[in-house]
């Protein structure tokens, strides 16, 4: 039996992750060896334009890469159970006992769109029921009982009513609740929150990382939030990493990440994002996001980039740590150390 070591307050450690997808085009790297870990109780803000490898990374720490197509090639993620142990999800099978365990019982998931992830046919009621019974051992009736509990807890008005209602007869922002119910319902040790808030409206958007923010605080729960707003990074995270292309090039403390940004691509997220009062345009990142298929050999960011040299065009430069914790992969701060 394995004996991996894990650090007292830490619950996860991604190291050197790569998941690829083998398509008919080519293969799409897209984890292309990710470094993370989180904290006991903390925050981790997962940030970068869409397809730069976020929601593959979450679903690689779920084992819910699509397979045959998808695959985990390497890496270890470590992650603390609740009964203390120590595993690496990474060499779990999918489907079996223990990434059942783990899913729903130790991490749970809200997913970008709830009506993908809400079945119409049943009750929220009997979809929260059901992870309760799975996971907790409980009765029915003591599963009714969460449910209605855990409606209440994410501030769903006449959850006793509610609790027999369809996903179709609640709104957006409600069935965004119903999901993080759902989610919390077994106390999970991590919630990964995948863009929750990206189809809701501003108002309803404050109110739900309100309530995610009160909950983590109430269950002592780690929290791994996915998003290209970063904004919600600002007011989420404890620590960040910014994604490009599959890479991490940037990751440090989030107040870091925001007072001093090292990459250029994290520079030019800041230089985008409105401010009250700025009286300048925003700025936009010249060029595209470069085709999956056909990566640059170098760094992946160099032909948008306004200080690219011949070597970031040539080899992915190595992380290198600028002011303590804060780590950066470009060549600019390589060559100034």
């Amino acid at each position: 039996m394995n004996n991996y070591q894990l650090q007292d307050d830490l619950l996860v450690k991604v190291s050197g992750l790569k998941t690829y997808f083998y398509m008919e085009q080519g293969i799409v790297r897209a984890v292309d060896d990710v470094d993370f870990q989180i904290g006991r109780g903390k925050s981790l803000g997962v940030v970068g334009e869409s397809g730069c490898g976020k929601s593959v990374t979450a679903f690689s720490l779920m084992q819910l890469v699509q397979r045959p197509r998808g695959r985990i090639e390497e890496g270890e993620m470590l992650f603390r159970m609740d009964d203390g142990r120590i595993i690496d999800i990474a060499q779990q099978e999918p489907n079996g006992p223990m990434m059942r365990t783990v899913r729903g019982n130790n991490i749970a998931m809200i997913f970008q769109e709830p009506m993908t992830s809400l079945n119409p046919v049943y009750t929220i009621g009997q979809q929260i029921m059901e992870a309760v019974m799975l996971h907790q051992k409980k009765s029915r009736h003591e599963a009714k009982e969460i449910a209605i509990e855990m409606l209440s807890k994410v501030k769903i008005p006449g959850p006793k009513q509610r609790v027999d209602e369809y996903p179709h007869q609640f709104s957006g922002g409600m069935r965004q609740r119903a999901m993080i119910a759902m989610a919390l319902s077994c106390n999970p040790m991590l919630l990964i929150a995948d863009e929750p808030t990206t189809a809701l409206d501003v108002t309803i958007e404050a109110q739900i990382l309100e309530l995610i923010k009160d909950l983590q605080d109430e269950i002592g729960m780690a929290l791994m939030m996915i998003t290209h707003d970063l904004g919600v990074i600002g007011e989420m995270a404890d620590h960040t990493i910014v994604m490009y292309m599959g890479k991490v090039v940037e990751t440090a403390p989030t107040a870091q990440v925001f007072e001093t940004p090292h990459h250029p691509y994290t520079q030019a997220l800041m230089r985008s994002v409105p401010e009250i009062g700025r009286k300048d345009r925003l700025a936009s990142i010249r060029g595209s996001v470069p085709n999956p298929y056909l990566l640059p050999k170098g760094c992946p960011f160099a032909p948008r980039c306004d200080f690219a040299m011949d070597i970031c065009r040539d080899e992915f430069p190595p992380a290198c740590q600028v002011n303590g914790n804060h780590e950066v992969s470009c060549w600019l701060h390589v060559e100034r150390n």
